[in-house]
């Protein structure tokens, strides 16, 4: 666990990359980044950096997640789909803030080690699932927010029409060898805004689950 000056020292470098949002930073300071870090990188857990996880995927660096968080504005009645469970960390960070989580990935193994630590943290308001994120979750549907943590092309038709109507869905679009924009869509009565945060640096978004 962090000590508190480490834990200090992690939200002075969050503030400084512009996460204000003082709920956000609640949430980021509940969960330990340390649970969702095994082996080589552990003791660079609390880095503002992506770190190496399994299934050659990386944990986001705090600051990208904070600042998703902070743009995705979940307010606590709210049913979030995350595509991309990856490490966890996201997912646990939003299930301070929202009602429900749920989660998928294409890599079964990433779930299950992402389950052990929400089990650990007693986060009973996740659902993890394996399955293919690109067509999101169509039985849960509709949902409040939607998070991507992989870079599509255009953000994806089947998650845009399981957006509600005022729902935000934050998702990293652009060419995966390129520079990726991080773009926040807001469903309106009559179609989407679009806003461009900053620019990012992520996995690409892949159909089919991947193999074990």
């Amino acid at each position: 666990m962090m000590d508190a000056e480490a834990q200090m020292q992690f939200l002075y470098t969050l503030r400084s990359k512009g996460v204000t949002d003082a709920r956000t930073l609640t949430a980021m300071e509940k969960v330990d980044r340390g649970l969702f870090v095994k082996g080589l990188f552990a003791g660079r857990v609390y880095e503002d950096m992506p770190l190496p996880i399994s299934c050659g995927q990386t944990i986001s660096q705090p600051s990208v997640v904070g600042l998703m968080t902070q743009a995705l504005n979940v307010q606590p009645r709210d049913k979030v789909l995350e595509v991309g469970t990856g490490s966890g960390y996201q997912a646990a960070v939003l299930s301070q803030l929202a009602r429900r989580v749920y989660t998928v990935d294409r890599h079964a193994r990433l779930v299950r080690e992402a389950q052990v630590a929400f089990d650990a943290m007693g986060l009973v308001n996740i659902t993890a699932f394996t399955a293919d994120g690109s067509y999101g979750l169509p039985d849960q549907a509709p949902f409040d927010r939607i998070i991507v943590t992989a870079a599509a092309e255009d953000p994806p038709g089947p998650l845009l029409a399981q957006l509600k109507t005022g729902g935000i869905m934050v998702v990293p679009v652009g060419q995966s060898d390129a520079v990726q924009s991080l773009i926040k869509v807001t469903r309106t009565e009559s179609g989407f805004d679009y806003d461009e945060l900053r620019a990012v640096r992520f996995v690409p978004l892949l159909e089919g689950i991947g193999q074990e």
